[in-house]
């Protein structure tokens, strides 16, 4: 999602959220570390690098591609966890991007896979996006046609998702 996937450079859900926080005055940059196709695995060996920008704010949008893959729960779980410490650590307010996944997983897999993220964000403390795709998921005219990835007006309705989440975190400088 965060990467842009399926959608021309300028379109991606961080791309529109740095036009919201630009339009509402606020003094941030949106920086895109998302990869297409990437896992909490791959976001944890990359920690150290969005650590290093020394982030005020960090939206932690990873987990998807876990849940699609079949990624043991327990792992996806210890990864986001180890991310979100390692960002705390290091100052970052961080807030929590939740997922779901397709009903063909079942409603066991699901409910756990979802209690991942609501649980991260309230045994940190952190705000949570309930479900990043909230309002876009099941409307056709805001997927691509993979059904999984948001199209450019899908994006701009996750970024005014988002936004909601994070404004109460952003000051005016």
């Amino acid at each position: 999602m965060t990467a842009g996937y399926g959608v021309e450079p300028g379109l991606s859900y961080p791309d529109y959220l740095q036009k919201l926080i630009d339009a509402k005055g606020y003094k941030y940059r949106v920086v895109n570390l998302g990869v297409s196709g990437d896992t909490t695995s791959g976001g944890t060996s990359r920690i150290s690098s969005a650590v290093n920008l020394k982030p005020v704010i960090t939206i932690l949008e990873l987990g998807g591609n876990d849940g699609l893959r079949g990624v043991p729960l327990k792992a996806t779980r210890a990864n986001l966890e180890s991310m979100t410490k390692s960002l705390l650590a290091a100052g970052s307010k961080v807030v929590i991007a939740g997922m779901t996944l397709p009903p063909n997983y079942g409603p066991d897999y699901i409910h756990e896979f979802e209690q991942i993220f609501v649980q991260l964000a309230a045994r940190n403390k952190l705000p949570r996006v309930k479900f990043l795709l909230e309002g876009v998921a099941l409307d056709r005219s805001l997927m691509q046609r993979d059904g999984i990835h948001a199209n450019a007006k899908g994006n701009e309705k996750v970024a005014a998702t988002v936004m909601a989440t994070l404004e109460p975190l952003l000051k005016k400088r």
